[in-house]
Formats: C-alpha cells, structure tokens, sequence
C-alpha cells in the first residue's frame, strides 16, 4: 500500500456503499478526482501527540502529519474515478487498508481544495521522496 494516493496512482481499488447510500453518487461520475473520508480502524488506539512519520526519522507533532494514529482517527485521500456502477466507485491511487470503514465521498474541486500558496512544512526540507515510499507496519496495532 503506498503511504498516499501519490505514492502509486495505479493501485486501483473499489469503494463499496451500502444500497442505502446509492443514490448519492448521482452525479459524481463527472468529477476526475473524489476526496475520501474513513476512520483508521487498524491504527493503535494510543495516539502519541508526537510521531515518526514515513518520510523522516525525526519526531513531528501529529498534527503536523499524514499518520494514521491520530486523537481521532479519521484518513482523508484524494484518488482518481476511474468508473461509477451501481454503488461501487472504482478509483485509482487509493492508499486504503482493504475493508475500511468509509465516512464520506465529496468531490475534489481545484478552485476550492487548492490553495495556491500553500508551504509544505517540514517536508519541503525532506530528503525523501513520496512516489518511492510503501507504507510499513509502524502505525498498525
């Protein structure tokens, strides 16, 4: 599993809706890109305030990473639609566990979710590389 949706934009998956929540991808089929919300049901119930995130080995205050172990473990990732059928979303770049519980889909909007004059913290500093990087077992419980 990549540590984000950019570490692999060819792992492919498939989000599955209950029936109930069908009708509300009406429409979606004509954004490129969905933003997934999920809760990380795999990570450690401990949330450390302080983490050593996958791109450095020097600890970073939680809320300044993407770490699963979280005070309230909630994932967001923006993946690619490849198609829509039925209630299943077949999306590209996914960077989910299998079988975790999904919270909301909205649609990615550029005008709104990009700013452009975002900085990147202390990854801008970062010797490392996210399109080489696979998630490793440091977060699970």
């Amino acid at each position: 599993m990549p540590i984000q949706p950019v570490g692999d934009a060819a792992v492919e998956g498939i989000v599955e809706l209950e029936k109930a929540y069908a009708d509300g991808l009406k429409d979606l089929d004509g954004f490129t890109h969905c933003i997934l919300l999920y809760h990380f049901h795999e990570s450690d119930d401990a949330a450390p305030l302080e983490v050593e995130p996958f791109l450095d080995d020097e600890p970073r205050g939680v809320f300044a990473t993407r770490a699963p172990q979280r005070p309230n473990p909630i994932g967001l990732s923006v993946v690619e639609i490849e198609s829509i059928t039925d209630r299943n979303v077949t999306v590209n770049g996914i960077d989910v566990v299998d079988q975790t519980p999904l919270l909301d889909i909205k649609p990615f909007v550029p005008d709104f979710d990009v700013p452009s004059d975002a900085d990147t913290g202390w990854l801008t500093a970062s010797k490392s590389t996210i399109q080489s990087k696979q998630a490793d077992d440091r977060f699970l419980r």
